[in-house]
């Protein structure tokens, strides 16, 4: 009887000694698994760049989403400098209008089309007029999407005879699309609206 006890005790030893074998190796399976992961995360945010073909150089990459709040401001930023910033010629007017459609929907074309049918782009060639766009502040809301933004800047209207500071605030939507060479920040600007654009000064340029 005591050696059929002997054989139980043993027998259930031999388990609990395979049963914590088997822990320890699931939980090192675990960790080995977890870290491999890990590394393979922090392997995907870097970007290693070719030195002349010789070395490599290690590039951090940072979080796109850590940037889109600066890129979606950037964007509208230079929307607006493109449409509205215009010397007397015409290829630099259409170049940046060209541009700038690229940012935005259908309703940029059809403020541009607005443009052209009163003759805007005409009269700059024909008076020699120069049109520069300073940004005061863009603000977009990323509580709700798509992002509605109001953008707030002035014009400058150089004329031969004064120069005319024009306030300009604006407002849309901004929508994320796949990005191209045409579109690097991956926003297309909707739904957008002049809702001020009046005169604040005018002064007279001095004649020599």
């Amino acid at each position: 009887m005591k050696k059929v006890f002997d054989i139980q005790r043993k027998f259930r030893f031999t388990v609990y000694v395979l049963l914590a074998v088997s822990l320890v190796l699931i939980g090192f399976s675990s960790f080995v698994f977890i870290r491999s992961l890990q590394l393979v995360e922090r392997s995907r945010q870097k970007i290693y760049v070719l030195d002349n073909g010789k070395s490599l150089l290690l590039a951090l990459r940072a979080d796109i989403s850590e940037n889109r709040p600066a890129e979606a401001r950037d964007h509208i930023k230079r929307f607006h400098e493109l449409f509205f910033t215009m010397e007397p010629d015409k290829q630099y007017i259409e170049n940046n209008t060209r541009e700038a459609l690229f940012l935005a929907d259908g309703s940029a074309m059809k403020q541009y089309r607005s443009y052209k049918e009163n003759n805007v782009y005409n009269q700059v060639i024909a008076s020699d007029i120069s049109m520069t766009l300073e940004t005061d502040s863009v603000h977009v809301d990323f509580s709700a999407y798509p992002y509605q933004f109001r953008y707030f800047g002035k014009q400058r209207i150089v004329r031969k005879s004064n120069i005319t500071i024009r306030r300009l605030e604006t407002t849309g939507q901004l929508r994320n699309i796949s990005r191209t060479d045409n579109n690097p920040h991956g926003f297309l600007i909707e739904n957008w609206l002049i809702t001020d654009n009046k005169d604040l000064e005018t002064q007279k340029r001095k004649s020599f």
